[in-house]
């Protein structure tokens, strides 16, 4: 099976003033086509900083984190921020839509950034939203929907530039757990259909739904094997 992503001696350390702070340790994990794994570990563990690194939000201190064939690690910013525009899809806790904008809008946002039509866009965000179950929603902004509906949106608009990697934060943590439950059914959908999903959860009950549970400790992997 094709590996999506490799993550070789990868170590993150931020600067207190003068002083380096470590807070990933020679990490090495690979992560396979269509593959669903969870991301686990207490706070502090390391996870937001791993999460942050493959989205190419930020950079490793040292080592390579391979996307496709690209190690995006030494990339200049300019074709960073492209790769996470195509390659990457993000869906947070908190949602992060534009309040401002309607539905179909939100999801069409990132098809904006990489130049597709206008007709294109909004033929492709519409078959998203009604995938997911938002055909008479697609006019409302999001204080005009539940959160249940605003965290479908979000997942509509990580889907819009069709990613190599869905990236979920947390994806159920501000919703009840019937709509926890509804959410985590699109993820399974998804990945069922093919689709590479890592997901960050505190639930135990949610990870158990993946292939693979990768567990972090004090910035180190503690457990990442398959099965």
């Amino acid at each position: 099976m094709r590996a999506v992503l490799n993550i070789e001696n990868v170590s993150k350390s931020y600067m207190l003033g003068k002083l380096a702070v470590p807070v990933l340790h020679n990490i090495n994990l690979e992560i396979n086509e269509s593959e669903f794994a969870a991301i686990m570990g207490p706070s502090g563990s390391g996870k937001s900083t791993l999460m942050n690194l493959i989205g190419c939000l930020d950079r490793p201190t040292s080592g390579k984190i391979i996307i496709g064939d690209m190690d995006t690690s030494i990339l200049p910013d300019m074709e960073l921020s492209r790769i996470r525009g195509k390659k990457i899809g993000f869906v947070f806790q908190t949602f992060n839509l534009i309040s401002r904008l309607t539905a179909l809008k939100n999801v069409e946002l990132p098809m904006v950034y990489q130049d597709i039509r206008r007709a294109q866009r909004e033929k492709r965000a519409s078959e998203l939203l009604g995938m997911l179950g938002l055909e008479d929603r697609m006019d409302h902004k999001p204080a005009e929907l539940s959160g249940g509906q605003r965290q479908r949106v979000a997942i509509a608009r990580a889907l819009a530039n069709e990613p190599e990697i869905l990236l979920a934060d947390e994806p159920t943590g501000n919703l009840d757990s019937k709509t926890g439950r509804e959410i985590m059914q699109i993820f399974n959908n998804l990945h069922n259909n093919g689709r590479t999903i890592l997901m960050v959860t505190h639930d135990q009950t949610l990870a158990q739904n993946c292939d693979r549970i990768i567990r972090l400790k004090d910035g180190r992997i503690e457990d990442g094997k398959h099965g």
